[in-house]
């Protein structure tokens, strides 16, 4: 449990540091998108049959990376439409 969420923490940095821009999203939240990116791409590699979601493999962490970066930009989305309402 204590590796996946190391894992997820340095899934959500590393697509906090490929995201251009500047990203307003603390460490939880970067935790939060990085978890989830983890089992989005854990779950597209076991789909593609490169081993269990909860497997480290090279193709699993890249579609997770991949997925994380996709999570920020949906939460600068819609963190960008709640402040644009005030």
């Amino acid at each position: 449990m204590i590796g996946f969420l190391v894992a997820g923490l340095i899934i959500g940095a590393l697509a906090r540091l490929i995201k251009p821009g500047r990203q307003n999203l603390g460490w939880l939240a970067t935790l939060g998108l990085g978890l989830v990116g983890s089992l989005i791409g854990g779950f597209i590699a076991h789909a593609l049959g490169t081993g269990s979601i909860w497997e480290l493999n090279f193709l699993g962490f890249v579609l997770a990376v991949i997925a994380a970066v996709l999570l920020i930009g949906v939460a600068e989305s819609v963190a960008g439409k709640d402040k644009s309402r005030v």
